[in-house]
């Protein structure tokens, strides 16, 4: 019997305002839109950077209530580099930092506009 493969996953993060969230992944976050459902109003569109995809989906604000935020950890190549450009970005919130881990990483995170976490890393 033939195995399925897995060959990439697209995450898709819960925002309140897509467009909101469009721009700031596109000008704070360095993506590019892949697509959206609506020109105008999307209720749902892709980003991309660097060969990876996220999607992000409108919820209503009665959703979220019963709703937790996603969060998300990026395998970075080089850390130092997007450490320094994300710092110019007015991104981070006072406890980020590039920290070593007792895990066995070097690493940073933040939250999006919609409290998504992103974490970047390398294994060290």
């Amino acid at each position: 019997m033939a195995k399925g493969y897995i060959q990439t996953v697209h995450p898709v993060l819960p925002v309140r305002d897509v467009v909101a969230s469009l721009r700031y992944y596109v000008e704070k976050l360095g993506f590019q839109i892949a697509f959206a459902d609506d020109q105008h109003n999307p209720m749902y569109a892709g980003i991309t950077r660097d060969g990876i995809e996220i999607h992000l989906q409108w919820h209503d604000a009665s959703n979220w209530k019963q709703m937790n935020a996603s969060s998300l950890r990026f395998v970075i190549q080089d850390i130092d580099a997007l450490y320094e450009e994300y710092k110019t970005k007015n991104v981070f919130h006072e406890q980020t930092s590039l920290k070593q881990t007792s895990w066995g990483t070097r690493e940073f995170a933040f939250f999006d506009p919609d409290m998504n976490g992103l974490t970047f890393y390398v294994d060290v």
